[in-house]
């Protein structure tokens, strides 16, 4: 991580509105995926999938004892050789349910094939949240589907990538018991810098 990120962190960890936003914006996500309890779909575009943030949300699963913050990835070019949970196609969106949430990632336009399985998921029910750049028209037909948005505009403070990691670290830290949650500010820094730093597991 280079200095200019390590003072933007800390910028964004001392109180800025990032830090209030992504907050929000990762209890929502964690909310939904507790009290519904259907499991969590991650879909990004055709361009840019998130695989790193489905790592990250993996090992915030893991580490923070909540299993229902691990996502299933949903790509667009999935074939059925490729790892099975790596093997996850658009189609699982159109059987999307009640219950579940759809988190989409985006960096540049969804694309109809996307925003058509958006659609089919929010008509079966499914809680869908969108956080991306907002630079497509697509991308705000997105937002007018999803229930809880955030969006990362040109010339705003952080990156997407940045704010990917603040949610997902979020989600973690929101799920601990209070007694956990009083960790010093130089552990949580110290970890999300890890995280911004370490590449994505193995298995992605």
């Amino acid at each position: 991580m280079d200095a200019v990120r390590v003072a933007l962190l800390r910028e964004v960890l001392a109180g800025t509105e990032w830090l209030g936003a992504t907050r929000h914006f990762a209890g929502a996500l964690r909310g939904s995926v507790v009290s519904h309890g259907g499991g969590l779909l991650l879909a990004g575009t055709a361009a840019h999938e998130p695989w790193h943030l489905a790592a990250h949300l993996v090992d915030e699963a893991a580490w923070s004892g909540t299993p229902e913050l691990a996502p299933t990835l949903v790509r667009h070019a999935a074939r059925t050789t490729d790892p099975a949970h790596l093997a996850v196609g658009l189609g699982r969106l159109a059987a999307a349910r009640r219950g579940e949430t759809l988190l989409v990632v985006t960096s540049d336009g969804p694309g109809d094939a996307l925003l058509e399985g958006v659609h089919d998921a929010r008509r079966a029910g499914a809680t869908v949240l969108a956080l991306g750049a907002g630079r497509d028209p697509g991308e705000r037909e997105l937002a007018a589907m999803a229930h809880e948005t955030l969006t990362v505009p040109d010339g705003a403070e952080l990156d997407l990538d940045t704010v990917q990691h603040l949610v997902s670290a979020a989600a973690g830290e929101n799920a601990l018991p209070a007694q956990r949650g009083r960790r010093r500010f130089r552990d949580r820094l110290a970890r999300l810098a890890d995280q911004l730093t370490a590449p994505p597991p193995s298995r992605w």
